[in-house]
């Protein structure tokens, strides 16, 4: 299928959009139905605010799609919560569907296109207390469940979908997908599974809505790693391939070919970490292909060849690896929360080698700087913001004028959110949400100077 039939829902316009995540922003804690997840339980440092109120979405919801209107978007990239929609993750709850109507319908009265990704972290913890969520395959038939009533109750508005946002993260942050109280051989072992039953579940999510969906497009969110060598020798450039194949190459070639890259086959085998497969597992893999690729990227990676004394016990686990580990990059600029820097640069390379390798459509669906923004006489001056958000969609004009099929770009986020373990110290939004860590107040919205700015950008 050519490039202007992909993008035939969108009449070939760009995409200028904003987005958020479920857990992250809309609060509503026991309210409406909404069951536990495994976000809503998760360990948070004292004194840092938690999700159960987050920016409270889930009473400005209006307010917010006005102040996205106002802002001139054309696209709301958001997620729905599980246990909104299903509680316990397996029984509808009509007043989540309710909710998630009234979002999409506000959005496209004002002309937004709504973009929901089906799963953005949030477990429900009553499929990982009954048979340990994504590590048993149970839950890729509670998944395709879940997505097949999001098909039916929202298919016919919604024609541009997510599936599974970052899948690197999901699989190993603990306090996201509840794969505790487990040793670490096990832990690891857990994680390659618990991906391959994510892609299984995808793939049938996509048959699913290829049925129910017929003229909607849908992809995976990916976490895109742009991997410099920390140095020109041969094994430094070896570092940086295995470190491509298991930190991006792995989900985005099962999302799109249904298979794995050999380095990283060969190398779970070895372990004995490789996952349970079906046989019949691989018609399903290999027949369901994505339409598009969302791209979530902050910053670039620098990695080397592995010594045998450097430490990795502090690294995330999918960091933990015998060929590789991290090096740090002299050549690009760290702030307090970007920690890996800031490198516009990547964003251009990493969709470039994206493009090459899978020949699908993109769309940027997050991209956006972490600040502890300071609110003075109802204000928020966030020129540093600004500076950031430009540098980042020359790359992407760039990237368009170059022949390469972009669909949008959506920052991220709209509004303030709160931050896994940081809480509301590190801000993101165009948008400054009025509370603290301690308290949260009103959660009055406030539009940045790069809230302006954006809505000036997208209008020029």
């Amino acid at each position: 299928m050519i490039y202007t039939e992909r993008i035939s829902m969108v009449n070939k316009k760009f995409f200028w959009g904003a987005s958020t995540s479920a857990f992250q922003v809309e609060g509503g804690f026991g309210q409406g139905g909404k069951g536990i997840a495994t976000t809503d339980v998760r360990y948070v440092p004292e004194g840092v605010a938690d999700n159960k109120i987050a920016s409270d979405h889930y009473h400005h919801w209006k307010e917010d799609i006005k102040l996205m209107k106002d802002l001139g978007i054309n696209l709301y990239r958001f997620s729905f919560n599980w246990t909104r929609i299903m509680g316990d993750g397996t029984n509808v709850n009509q007043k989540g569907l309710d909710f998630y109507n009234n979002i999409i319908d506000e959005c496209l009265k004002f002309n937004i296109t709504p973009f929901p990704t089906l799963y953005h972290f949030e477990m429900p913890q009553h499929l990982v207390d009954l048979f340990g969520g994504w590590k048993s395959r149970e839950c890729i038939e509670a998944y395709t469940k879940y997505a097949e009533i999001c098909f039916k109750e929202f298919g016919d508005r919604v024609k541009i979908w997510g599936t599974i946002n970052e899948q690197m993260i999901a699989i190993a942050a603990k306090d996201l997908n509840g794969n505790h109280g487990v040793n670490d051989e096990q832990a690891v072992k857990d994680m390659y599974q618990m991906s391959y039953n994510m892609s299984l579940a995808e793939k049938r999510a996509i048959a699913l809505f290829r049925t129910m969906v017929p003229d909607g497009k849908i992809g995976p969110i990916n976490s895109m790693q742009v991997v410099y060598p920390a140095s020109p020798s041969p094994e430094d450039i070896e570092a940086t391939q295995y470190a491509k194949d298991f930190l991006q190459n792995c989900f985005l070639d099962m999302s799109v070919f249904g298979r794995y890259p050999l380095a990283y086959v060969n190398y779970l085998k070895e372990k004995g970490w490789y996952p349970k497969t079906e046989e019949e597992d691989k018609v399903i893999l290999t027949e369901n292909k994505p339409d598009l690729i969302g791209i979530n990227y902050y910053s670039s990676t620098c990695i080397r060849t592995k010594k045998e004394n450097d430490n990795d016990s502090k690294l995330p686990p999918f960091y933990r690896n015998d060929k590789f580990i991290l090096e740090k990059n002299p050549h690009i600029m760290k702030t307090k929360w970007m920690e890996f820097g800031i490198d516009p640069k990547g964003l251009y390379l990493g969709m470039k080698d994206i493009y090459e390798r899978y020949q699908l459509p993109m769309i940027v669906t997050e991209n956006g700087l972490a600040y502890s923004d300071i609110l003075e006489n109802n204000k928020v001056h966030d020129d540093y913001r600004i500076d950031y958000l430009k540098k980042h969609i020359e790359q992407v004009e760039k990237f368009v004028q170059d022949g390469y099929p972009l669909i949008g770009y959506s920052t991220w986020s709209f509004i303030d959110l709160v931050s896994s373990h940081q809480g509301f110290s590190k801000r993101y939004g165009l948008v400054y949400v009025d509370r603290t860590d301690s308290d949260p107040k009103k959660c009055c919205r406030i539009p940045k100077d790069s809230y302006f700015w954006y809505k000036n950008m997208i209008k020029k």
